[in-house]
């Protein structure tokens, strides 16, 4: 090499010291030196005591057929969860090797790879970063810099009307294989079920078991060239169900922030990477929360403290609008509140102030009824998606179907009825016309030997109801495993006028609760609704609870009663 040559590349040393650049040559260069790589790593959230980052990776040099990026951290930074890459670390070194799919580095392409990760103190950016064991130049690099767009794998511009119609619906592999591993299970293990996100760690997967991203990356595979709807199911707000026990959560009722930063803001992170652009999303928000304060506050019989609590304290409103604030921006999301049931909001009282609730908490912490596709009705629950041998209009004996002690003066018999009505109050109380419901007909089939025919006898309006309804619980208020249920309507995309699907968003065989007291780690407690030896309360009218027995904690694998739910199916299976 010429004196004057090697003077130049020890100037450019120099200031690559300085700024921060790496410098190298290129094979074969004459003139001034160029960077063999670059490194892009942006900081996308920070919550404070976690992360997500991106990184691209640009290569100068020759061609490479397999490559691996490494840098180490100054602080605690662990990775925690990775995509596009294997990434790995020990002590403070991290190294991120490509997948099989984009191991090929052209001269002058780049590669895309991104992960979550934990952190206490600062959360500095990486100072130096190899490729192939070369030092890059790092491009940008600061955790405010959110450097250009990616605009990853093409997706839909616009949100379409119904995201169901025209696609297939994800099959969670972990419900599946639980299904059919049943006797009988492989009749409907490849039916769509939701995926719930019921506490932070499901983000990444508990126990071992498949986390956000590896559904999402599951649903790509299963979703091919055409298109696909994935449900997940957000299900985490301070002071989660206050008027249940068996659904209680991690989070206590002022703990909003923890919400937002080490939940919300995670996910939304994930949902908002270009790799899953092509994906039809669809969130269910927040089941059981919103109409708890409306009919378990206050004077009402129904009222409990911690319900209470919440509605004293908001965090209810301030939860449901900053995910739907958080969630609905990406063009591929649809997000759906969760709207109760016929038989908790049908009623006069509790039906128009149902609506103006949804509407408040659709417009705090910077959402805006935009980011609301829709509602979904009956979630884990057991309502007859349409009674067949009575109406709400039928009269017996002189006297109105409303009078009956089953339908105790509501105006609606049904979750389609309902659903339908409902969405016409939601629509004259602010939301947009568009507006779609979804109907969860996971369990309410109420098949069997136990399905009535015909209408009862019209000696009074109560032979009458009691000897036609199909929904054969003792009070319409039960909830918790119940005794007799089946497998309802298979879900479908635009099954009726204003419903854009039915859906199985709660996956048969999960427990509703135990039927006893069961230690866990899981944030969940106890509800006597759950125990077949219960006489009641006033939200059931003091009847039993009509609970199956043995069951397990919420969520875990109930044998028996995913074996009742085929038995009973309606459409029954084959």
């Amino acid at each position: 090499m010429s004196r004057s040559r090697t003077a130049i590349l020890a100037a450019l040393a120099l200031v690559a010291g300085a700024s921060g650049t790496a410098l190298a040559v290129v094979p074969g260069d004459a003139g001034i030196a160029a960077a063999p790589c670059t490194v892009d790593y942006k900081v996308q959230n920070d919550w404070g005591s976690g992360f997500t980052a991106s990184v691209t990776v640009t290569n100068n040099s020759a061609a490479k057929s397999s490559w691996a990026v490494k840098w180490s951290y100054a602080g605690s930074q662990k990775v925690t969860n990775a995509w596009n890459a294997k990434v790995t670390q020990s002590g403070a070194a991290v190294t991120a090797a490509n997948e099989s799919y984009n191991g090929t580095l052209a001269t002058g392409g780049s590669a895309s790879f991104g992960f979550q990760g934990t952190y206490s103190g600062s959360n500095a950016v990486p100072a130096t970063f190899t490729l192939d064991g070369v030092t890059c130049n790092v491009d940008g690099g600061g955790p405010t810099d959110p450097g250009p767009t990616d605009p990853g794998p093409t997706g839909p511009s616009t949100k379409v009307d119904n995201p169901y119609a025209g696609a297939k619906m994800y099959v969670n592999p972990e419900w599946s294989a639980k299904a059919a591993a049943e006797p009988g299970g492989s009749r409907v293990s490849n039916q769509p079920t939701a995926v719930w996100l019921d506490r932070t760690a499901a983000i990444n997967g508990v126990n071992g078991g498949m986390g956000l991203r590896d559904h999402l990356d599951a649903a790509l595979t299963q979703k091919g060239s055409g298109e696909l709807v994935i449900q997940l199911v957000i299900y985490n707000l301070p002071g989660r169900d206050c008027s249940a026990l068996a659904s209680n959560g991690e989070l206590g009722p002022t703990e909003i922030d923890k919400y937002k930063t080490q939940y919300i803001d995670p996910i939304a992170a994930i949902l908002a990477d270009s790799k899953y652009a092509g994906l039809r999303i669809v969130n269910t928000i927040e089941i059981d929360s919103l109409p708890n304060l409306v009919t378990n506050t206050g004077s009402r019989p129904t009222a409990t403290p911690q319900c209470d609590v919440m509605k004293a304290n908001g965090n209810y409103q301030k939860g449901v609008g900053y995910a739907l604030n958080k969630l609905g921006d990406a063009p591929n999301v649809y997000n759906y509140i969760d709207a109760g049931h016929h038989g908790w909001i049908g009623w006069d009282d509790n039906f128009a102030p149902s609506a103006a609730l949804f509407k408040e908490a659709a417009t705090t912490e910077g959402a805006t009824v935009n980011d609301v596709h829709g509602f979904i009705t009956n979630t884990a629950n057991y309502s007859a998606l349409k009674e067949n041998n009575f109406t709400i209009n039928d009269n017996v004996a002189g006297k109105s179907v409303r009078e009956s002690k089953w339908v105790d003066w509501n105006r609606y018999v049904d979750e389609l009825s309902f659903a339908q009505g409902f969405r016409n109050q939601l629509v004259t109380t602010g939301f947009n016309s568009g507006i779609g419901m979804l109907i969860d007909t996971s369990r309410n089939g109420w098949g069997g030997t136990a399905r009535p025919a015909g209408p009862g006898a019209t000696t009074t309006v109560d032979t009458y109801i009691e000897g036609g309804r199909y929904d054969r619980r003792i009070h319409i208020g039960n909830w918790c495993n119940q005794a007799g249920a089946g497998l309802g309507e298979r879900p479908q995309a635009a099954p009726a006028a204003g419903i854009d699907a039915y859906v199985w968003v709660k996956p048969p065989g999960e427990s509703d609760g135990s039927s006893s007291a069961i230690p866990n780690d899981e944030g969940k407690g106890f509800d006597r609704m759950c125990d077949p030896t219960y006489t009641g309360n006033p939200r059931n009218g003091n009847n039993l609870s009509g609970a199956l027995p043995n069951a397990p904690i919420s969520g875990h694998w109930f044998s028996a009663q995913f074996q009742q739910l085929m038995q009973n199916a309606y459409p029954p299976l084959p």
